[in-house]
């Protein structure tokens, strides 16, 4: 299943990776994105030599995929997933990834901190929640949910469930869902962090 995301007002290229149950995204549709170069291609290339000189191989965090090209041809294309294309973006010199390389030092920092104090991840959740207009009720009603959530998860566990392939098939049938298909999509979270900055 491929795909075409949208990004800064710029299509970006996708397709479902059924065997690691991931979206992966065109690498150079995202660089296009973030340099406006003339030839994203050849940017990402010299992305990777420059990379490769300081001994980190980019190339590794991505997989080759036959995307359709703007002649409506299928090309092998490198592409990566939301992990990978965070890690791509950092090694950008383009005022348009900074703010993602930004975002990205907060987040980090953000997670340093819940894990010294777990009890932060629980009020940064309510407080985020807040911020996008929920009610208190319906705060606590979800931070309940996910709390049950966990419990059941755990519980699975112990009986042997072992397989994300599992659980989505559990969470399916506990919820009624049962034979619906619906994969996320973590782009939306790339393409919204900038306004998420500014917040």
């Amino acid at each position: 299943m491929s795909n075409i995301k949208l990004f800064e007002s710029r299509k970006i290229r996708s397709i479902w990776n059924e065997e690691e149950n991931k979206w992966y995204f065109s690498v150079i549709d995202v660089v296009a994105a973030l340099t406006d170069s003339l030839n994203p291609r050849d940017y990402w290339y010299r992305i990777k030599q420059r990379e490769k000189i300081s001994g980190i191989e980019l190339s590794t965090i991505c997989r080759q995929f036959k995307l359709a090209a703007p002649d409506g041809k299928f090309r092998e294309t490198d592409c990566s997933h939301a992990e990978g294309l965070l890690r791509i973006i950092q090694s950008i010199p383009s005022p348009k990834a900074e703010p993602f390389k930004l975002w990205l030092a907060k987040v980090g920092y953000e997670r340093l901190e819940e894990i010294e104090n777990p009890e932060l991840a629980g009020t940064r959740m309510r407080e985020l929640y807040k911020a996008k207009g929920y009610s208190d009720e319906w705060v606590e009603k979800r931070v309940r949910g996910i709390a049950i959530r966990d419990e059941l998860t755990n519980e699975w566990k112990k009986r042997g469930v072992k397989e994300q392939l599992e659980y989505a098939i559990l969470t399916a049938e506990r919820s009624g869902e049962g034979n619906s298909r619906y994969h996320a999509h973590p782009l939306h979270l790339l393409s919204n962090c900038t306004r998420l900055i500014t917040k």
